[in-house]
């Protein structure tokens, strides 16, 4: 799929809105402690600062459901981006009103505004049209290089793109190459090509298994996901996580990977714990074995033992997902171990964002992979075949 292009565009001395993805995670003081979202959104700012654009960045963070919270301000990502671009970052008090309006008509050749938090508008998430116009108007130009809100249909993300012509709106860097990696991923992966999935859930991956089926030639399952699998095989799994209601999904799923010659994989020890607490008793179990009352909540050394043998022949690996209950330093063995085989691996590694690459992030092997992905959400929808709502008005038509 070929995207508007950024490069295509008439920019020079051109006032543009970029739609970026500056939702990082802070610590309780209010630090960024994790900025890979800002850094890899700079390719496209720079660009635009070099065509002596004047740049107006938008973004949302966390959840504030259109109130104005003061601890979901973007201050904090305009003093990084500040230090980043080594400019001055204006940030403007609000999204649409008064003083983000007198701002952005103000605002210079190579100046850059930091709108406030797009969620302290309610009409951001509902799509608001009257939202998306209000943007709209700033800026001559549209681009959108936040890939982790793509799967949103929101007005900075979805309206917008209607608000502009061909010849006026385009992804930028980051998109374009989250865009591409996947594509080439599902469509031409070098085999043998092994998928990685775990989590807590099965729901949330249930469309990306299906569709993953038909290009892997391996599935190793992990996390909280697994018990829902190894319940439906019939073992007793204590109070582990399991999703009733998916049962049947799940055999489906096992059934349509024997019927397409898939290798199929799962847990075949773990460490179970009374409760799901930091300082719970734990104990190394079978699968089998899970005691009455007890849950999984890592994969146990057998089984990273058995999953380093299956990866160690493959070429490309697809990462979603965590072993076990990684932020708890007990239950976060099996996940670290499996992170430094994958990133030693002379594979092409993918890390397909979220948790994942938290996990990567936090052990020091983020530089290790060959890409990791911003959007853990847009990225499971790309794999279960579906066009992102914020791209596909984005997608070149052929003649």
């Amino acid at each position: 799929m070929e995207l508007l292009n950024i490069k295509n565009l008439g920019l020079f001395g051109k006032k543009v809105f970029i739609r970026c993805d500056f939702n990082v995670p802070m610590d309780e003081f209010g630090n960024i402690s994790d900025d890979r979202r800002i850094r890899s959104a700079l390719a496209t700012i720079n660009y635009c600062l070099d065509q002596n654009c004047a740049v107006i960045l938008a973004s949302h963070l966390g959840r504030p459901d259109g109130q104005v919270m003061a601890k979901y301000s973007l201050s904090p990502v305009a003093r990084r981006l500040n230090q980043l671009l080594k400019k001055e970052i204006i940030l403007a008090k609000d999204v649409i009103g008064d003083d983000a309006i007198a701002k952005a008509n103000a605002l210079k050749e190579n100046q850059v505004l930091l709108l406030e938090n797009l969620r302290y508008e309610a009409g951001e998430t509902k799509n608001d049209k009257e939202l998306s116009e209000k943007l709209a108007s700033m800026a001559d130009f549209y681009v959108n290089d936040a890939f982790g809100v793509s799967h949103r249909a929101h007005s900075s993300v979805e309206g917008m793109t209607h608000l502009f012509d061909n010849a006026h709106k385009a992804a930028g860097f980051l998109l374009q190459k989250e865009i591409q990696f996947f594509g080439k991923l599902i469509e031409k992966p070098v085999r043998p090509f092994a998928a990685i999935v775990g989590g807590s859930k099965v729901s949330g991956k249930l469309e990306a298994l299906v569709n993953l089926l038909p290009r892997v030639d391996k599935v190793l399952i992990g996390g909280g996901m697994a018990f829902t699998f190894l319940k439906q095989m019939g073992y007793d799994v204590g109070a582990s996580l399991v999703e009733d209601d998916l049962l049947e999904e799940a055999q489906h799923i096992m059934d349509q990977a024997k019927k397409l010659g898939v290798k199929f994989y799962l847990p075949v020890d773990v460490v179970a714990a009374e409760k799901f607490s930091e300082d719970s008793v734990s104990k190394l179990v079978s699968a089998q074995e899970i005691p009455h009352g007890w849950m999984g909540l890592d994969i146990g050394p057998a089984t990273v033992r058995l999953y380093r043998e299956v990866l160690g022949d493959v070429q490309t690996v697809l990462w979603n997902g965590p072993m076990g209950v990684y932020e708890m330093e007990k239950f976060a063995r099996g996940s670290n171990k499996i992170a430094h085989f994958v990133a030693d691996s002379y594979a092409t590694t993918v890390v397909g964002g979220g948790d994942t690459s938290d996990l990567v992030q936090r052990i020091g092997l983020d530089e290790e992979m060959t890409f990791i992905s911003t959007g853990g959400g847009a990225s499971l929808e790309l794999l279960e075949g579906k066009i992102l709502p914020g791209v596909l008005p984005l997608i070149v038509q052929e003649a």
